[in-house]
């Protein structure tokens, strides 16, 4: 059976799911206990499961997560809740020197099935300090995957596989996405890594979007679509890993790629998918494939500034049309 539900309790269901399965799956991070979570991720939790397996810490970010590796080491499967992407920073060297090396540096000795679980992205006020997307910096550290789901379906799907994964996961959702609606199936179900998902098909443009910015790009496709342009927008869902030959199948229909993403332009994540689909991709290209970005500039805190910061759906349409050679929407 399917039903309609928001993307948290999508994976408010996964991490119950998960918990019911195996013991060994806990949780901890701040205020995931007794609060339920920021966005009410893990509520009622702790009812079911104790204070032994969902845990408050203290503000110490350095400390959940090394607690969250200290634990993996001894075979158990943390799921650690970093409330704001940006207090990652605070945890750098227990995420990028200790979880993500330490399984390579004991040849295979142990396991870190550790998931770290953070949201980022703007939209919602909170300033420069609260509102960055640093996706880049994961895919950047070998020993990482790294998960960005834009869809209830997939956030559900997505993140039981990440709990079961023996390798540390950094699952990053976006701040935007967590009331928005979508159709789970009751029953139970995982979903790949590496595994792109075409949203909406098309022939004219590959569009490949990440997190909030598949929404977005869904809404400027149907747009164009007056206009007699037909967008394909792909959805990686899994930055590492990668499912290139996706991007890669749809430039050889289309002839053009347009990436978008909110995190900064300068070194984000679209630089890196660029590469990669130009080396197998180049000679699909009709045109100069472009990269739609933030701006290169901390998030301002006034309302319309933040706005202006990341791409909204005109960005998108303007950007398409240019590559398309359509006059420009007003």
């Amino acid at each position: 059976m399917i039903r309609e539900i928001t993307y948290a309790q999508a994976l408010n269901e996964a991490l119950k799911e998960e918990m019911r399965r195996n013991e060994k799956v806990f949780m901890i991070g701040e205020d995931v206990a007794l609060h339920g979570g920021t966005y009410g991720v893990s509520k009622e939790l702790l009812e079911e499961f104790g204070d032994r397996r969902v845990k408050d810490t203290p503000i110490s970010e350095a400390a959940i997560v090394g607690l969250g590796v200290g634990a993996a080491l001894t075979g158990l499967r943390p799921v650690v809740e970093i409330m704001y992407i940006d207090f990652t920073t605070v945890a750098m060297d227990q995420i990028a020197n200790q979880a993500a090396k330490l399984r390579c540096m004991s040849g295979g000795a142990v396991k870190i099935s550790l998931v770290i679980r953070t949201q980022g992205g703007s939209g919602t006020g909170e300033a420069a300090q609260h509102t960055q997307s640093l996706e880049s910096w994961f895919v950047h550290t070998p020993g990482l995957k790294v998960i960005m789901p834009s869809t209830p379906y997939d956030a559900k799907g997505l993140f039981k596989t990440a709990i079961r994964d023996d390798n540390p996961v950094v699952f990053i959702d976006h701040k935007l996405l967590f009331p928005q609606k979508g159709l789970v199936p009751e029953e139970e179900y995982l979903l790949p890594f590496g595994q792109a998902d075409v949203k909406r098909k098309g022939d004219d443009l590959t569009l490949v979007a990440t997190s909030l910015m598949v929404h977005r790009a869904l809404e400027a496709s149907r747009a164009l679509e007056k206009q007699g342009v037909t967008v394909e927008v792909i959805d990686p869902r899994t930055l590492v890993p990668f499912d290139k030959q996706a991007i890669v199948n749809s430039l050889r229909k289309t002839g053009r790629l347009l990436i978008v993403h909110e995190a900064c332009t300068r070194a984000g994540i679209g630089a890196e998918i660029l590469r990669e689909i130009i080396e197998e991709g180049f000679d699909y290209m009709d045109v100069p494939p472009k990269v739609l970005g933030g701006r290169n500039s901390p998030t301002p805190y006034a309302t319309p500034l933040e706005r202006v910061a990341v791409p909204q759906v005109k960005d998108i349409i303007d950007a398409a049309t240019d590559m398309i050679g359509v006059k420009r929407m007003s």
